[in-house]
């Protein structure tokens, strides 16, 4: 069997890399022409336009590895059914348990791969490579808004810690490539939403552990209760630059344009704990969250689709006919996910449900398979 499994191994594990890059090869391209349009402007060159594709390969990986396993596995078991090797294999003993447990143990090695690149390399990546993309335009691609960026955070007694004593409503016209934010607005309440402060500035920087600095700072405070008599004690002030500490960083304002699905489950659940924590809707981050966590098992899920084909032998349809099935398979599949992952934020299911059902629905498709091609 160790010899049986090291070949199913080195066979799948070749062709599902070949599957890859043909994938890779195909939506590089697409991207490329996608980002000639940008090209020259600004300090935008061509070089930096390969740059920020192959930047994105990461995330392509990730989102295409159950795919390429389900039609490399496919291949390589047709190639076996059409070579009556895998009728050898039977005859020699190996039950369809025995070939399901030697295809397991080969898709856990896609698991980890799968979990690595979305957690570790794609969203790092991707960052990267949008900076580098935003840098390069300049200010002519600096994030940029009609009626500004609007985001909330809760004001606590000691900065970061201690009792909850109010909120903060942050408005920005302006995001520059190196996080700087141009004409803010800050609109602080009391726990009855009373307003007690108005804080507008011409920019802030991040100075580090939750720290803006912001520059040409009007300050405008309010009395608890505003009538005709209180006017008098409204309070304006201006300041060359003032210090907050707020729970809003740079990552978190990052967050806001990025791609659920291009974010690792940590950022997923810092961000969706952030906005749970300021009573913001947080769906679509927790479906992304949980499909993060069990999109990488979709390969095990693929790996049993295509045990089928081993039992299909060449008068059941020749090995091109079988991968183009497979193809097929693979995208409904990943229509069907993104499918879901809509239609859990209009109905509002659970988040876990949401992220299941597309994997359980195949699996099933595969039982059905299996049982099949068993009893004929």
């Amino acid at each position: 069997m160790r010899i049986l499994q090291r070949y199913f191994g080195t066979e799948i594990i070749r062709a599902v890399l070949f599957v890859m890059l043909a994938l890779l090869a195909l939506f590089s391209f697409f991207d490329l022409m996608a980002e000639l349009p940008s090209v020259n402007k600004g300090g935008y060159k061509i070089q930096h336009a390969i740059w920020y594709v192959c930047l994105g390969l990461p995330g392509y990986v990730y989102e295409f590895m159950p795919i390429a396993v389900l039609i490399g596995t496919i291949y390589v078991l047709s190639q076996f059914a059409s070579n009556s090797e895998f009728t050898i294999m039977r005859a020699a003993s190996m039950s369809t348990l025995m070939a399901a447990n030697m295809l397991i143990k080969i898709g856990l090695l896609f698991v980890v791969l799968t979990f690595i690149f979305g957690e570790l390399i794609a969203p790092s990546s991707s960052k990267f490579a949008e900076a580098m993309k935003l840098t390069a335009l300049g200010a002519a691609e600096s994030q940029e808004f009609r009626t500004g960026l609007w985001t909330k955070d809760l004001i606590r007694e000691n900065g970061l810690k201690g009792n909850i004593i109010g909120s903060r409503f942050l408005n920005v016209k302006e995001i520059l490539p190196n996080h700087q934010l141009n004409e803010v607005k800050m609109y602080e309440f009391d726990k009855n939403f009373h307003l007690v402060r108005e804080v507008t500035a011409k920019n802030a920087t991040y100075q580090g552990k939750n720290v803006w600095r912001l520059f040409d700072v009007n300050e405008t405070s309010f009395p608890m209760t505003l009538s005709a008599e209180d006017i008098t004690n409204v309070k304006s002030q201006q300041w060359n630059s003032q210090d907050v500490i707020s729970e809003v960083t740079p990552d978190i304002l990052s967050v806001l344009f990025a791609d659920p699905d291009r974010m690792s489950a940590i950022d997923l659940a810092s961000f969706t704990q952030h906005l749970a924590e300021n009573k913001q809707d947080n769906e679509r981050y927790l479906i992304a969250f949980w499909k993060k966590i069990t999109y990488p098992f979709a390969t095990l899920v693929m790996m049993a689709l295509a045990l089928p084909f081993a039992y299909l032998h060449v008068r059941s349809g020749g090995t091109s006919l079988k991968i183009f099935s497979g193809i097929m398979i693979g995208m409904v599949f990943y229509l069907i996910n993104s499918l879901f992952s809509h239609l859990g934020m209009l109905n509002t299911w659970p988040p876990v449900f949401t992220a299941l059902v597309p994997s359980f629905l195949f699996l099933g498709l595969a039982l059905l398979g299996l049982r099949y091609v068993e009893r004929n």
